[in-house]
């Protein structure tokens, strides 16, 4: 069966919360995960600073992407970073991963960006394999850095009645 896609829509953010925690049990990062429906409504649709889409087999959504645009000073253009790809484990070797980064390469190249990029923890050997299958190169010579918590705030400036707010988000 052909795979097709859907944008994800206000109200799908329950599915998009349930395809979060689905991956970040993958990842052993379920602990992690602090979002919720309001939140999510909030940054991807009515701030609109991602975007998400459903992979389908048929009408069920098996597998999706959430991803938003970053810039390159070097290429001087936008990009597309993916923040997750996550398949349903019942429906992995269909083809579906494939189908997604190719779906995100089509609109890198509609909307004129020059690259799309993401990142992949270290253990996980299958996705890795995968990405490389397709022509991905790891970035080797970098190492990503976060700020967050109670050091973002501490680097913002701000006062430190707001550290609980953030270790609590954390």
């Amino acid at each position: 069966m052909p795979v097709t896609f859907r944008p994800a829509e206000e109200e799908d953010t329950a599915l998009l919360l349930t395809f979060i925690r689905a991956l970040a049990e993958y990842e052993h990062m379920l602990d992690q995960v602090v979002a919720t429906e309001a939140i999510l409504k909030e940054w991807l649709f009515d701030r609109k600073v991602a975007e998400a889409f459903f992979a389908l087999e048929g009408e069920t959504e098996v597998g999706f992407a959430l991803y938003f645009h970053n810039f390159s000073t070097f290429l001087g253009r936008g990009g597309i970073y993916l923040e997750d790809l996550f398949v349903l484990p019942e429906h992995r070797g269909k083809g579906y991963g494939k189908a997604i980064l190719q779906r995100l390469a089509q609109i890198a190249r509609e909307r004129g960006c020059g690259r799309l990029e993401w990142a992949c923890l270290d253990w996980n050997k299958p996705s890795i394999d995968f990405y490389l299958s397709l022509g991905a190169v790891p970035m080797d010579e970098w190492t990503v850095y976060r700020v967050s918590g109670a050091s973002l705030i501490q680097q913002s400036g701000e006062g430190a009645e707001q550290t609980q707010d953030w270790e609590e988000l954390s």
